[in-house]
């Protein structure tokens, strides 16, 4: 059965104005990802992943050029609809985890449901499971400082799942991490791809973006074969 394409970009231009001068930070890419695809982004710093990842993820919008999720153009969207769609469909996974110190891991996994207005007893309930599917159950009530980076990791995992994304967007996940735990994640990523969800992964790491069932080379704002 043919996947559905779940994000499809087309002539995307995003420029930056840097004093007198104009950076083209993605140049002219046009890319389709389907459901369940598990892709990776590689380049050098300063190749426009980030700036990709931002907009794939409706944190920022392109110069030009569309972005469609879903068959939505999110290009044409309000930022309180785009608000809505990253709370709804999108996971966001970073490279410093994010975490609120203050926080235990089952509050900070359950926060972005509050947004979701999901009641208390199920943003605990859902919130326990998905530590315990990742092997922290018997961490719920630790704040990040308690945590090792790896299983700090694992809580920002389970915070993007919290609201049950389509999408899962990662960028650096394991630049933190040694290369034990980093395995673990890029096994996780292989996991949560083959229950449906669309992983796209960021990274400098090779060795990583090896678990990616796609692999697409970024070099100054453009994807190269």
């Amino acid at each position: 059965m043919k996947k559905q394409t779940i994000i499809e970009l087309k002539n995307v231009h995003k420029d930056y104005q840097v004093g007198d001068s104009i950076i083209r930070a993605v140049d002219g890419v046009d890319l389709v990802i389907n459901e369940g695809d598990f892709i990776a982004i590689v380049g050098p710093s300063g190749s426009g992943k980030s700036t990709m990842m931002n907009l794939v993820g409706a944190l920022d919008l392109a110069t030009f050029g569309d972005i469609y999720l879903d068959n939505v153009n999110i290009e044409h969207l309000h930022e309180s609809e785009l608000a809505q769609l990253r709370g709804k469909k999108i996971g966001f996974i970073f490279q410093t985890f994010n975490l609120i110190p203050t926080l235990t891991a089952l509050e900070n996994v359950m926060l972005p449901m509050i947004f979701q207005d999901v009641e208390l007893e199920e943003r605990k309930e859902r919130a326990t499971k998905l530590l315990e599917d990742l092997g922290l159950g018997h961490r719920l009530t630790h704040v990040p400082n308690e945590l090792s980076g790896g299983e700090r990791q694992r809580v920002a995992v389970a915070r993007a799942l919290a609201n049950d994304p389509e999408v899962i967007l990662a960028d650096e996940p394991t630049g933190n991490l040694d290369s034990k735990r980093s395995k673990e994640i890029a096994e996780m990523f292989v996991k949560l791809s083959k229950q449906g969800k669309t992983v796209i992964l960021v990274t400098h790491d090779h060795d990583v973006a090896s678990y990616a069932n796609k692999i697409y080379k970024l070099k100054d704002g453009k994807i190269v074969k």
